[in-house]
């Protein structure tokens, strides 16, 4: 240190100071403006890196509850959907069963119209046939006596005999 004492010169200590400060003026004019600038633009730029991102994570969220929002709502509208069919085909299975109970009574009634005018037309045709009977048994009858009474009563007796058994 003492070597360094003896060795001091004013002149070169000035001529130091003064490349010194001019160096300093240099680099604060030409090199610490642009470092600062870069510095701030890099700042900026991470400080909206932040903000975009803690702005997507108020979309995602944001998104999350309009996703369970319709999610919510989806199932909802299905539900509905479902008591609509349940419903529907309720309401389906309750009008065929009317149409077809309908329809029973209407075959029914038919079929019972039809046996009872087959009914009347067969006691139509009864009578006249028992009509045609009488006649013939009357004609026979008259014929016989006109000729013979017990032959008419011994007719009368087998025409009998033979309606019976027809």
């Amino acid at each position: 240190m003492e070597k360094l004492i003896e060795d001091f010169s004013l002149g070169l200590f000035v001529w130091q100071l003064v490349l010194f400060v001019g160096l300093v003026l240099l680099l604060r004019k030409f090199a610490w403006k642009p470092i600062l600038g870069a510095v701030e633009k890099r700042e900026e730029s991470i400080q909206g890196a932040l903000d975009s991102a803690e702005q997507a994570k108020k979309e995602m969220e944001n998104l999350q509850a309009d996703n369970q929002r319709l999610l919510h709502e989806a199932k909802m509208e299905r539900e509905a959907m479902l008591k609509d069919a349940r419903d529907l085909k309720n309401k389906m299975i309750e009008d065929a069963k009317g149409e077809a109970q309908d329809q029973a009574n209407k075959i029914i009634e038919q079929a019972q119209a039809t046996i009872e005018s087959e009914k009347k037309a067969a006691i139509s045709e009864l009578k006249a046939q028992v009509a045609g009977l009488s006649i013939e048994i009357a004609e026979k009858v008259v014929r016989e006596e006109l000729s013979n009474k017990d032959k008419q009563e011994k007719l009368v007796d087998t025409m009998l005999g033979e309606a019976k058994l027809n």
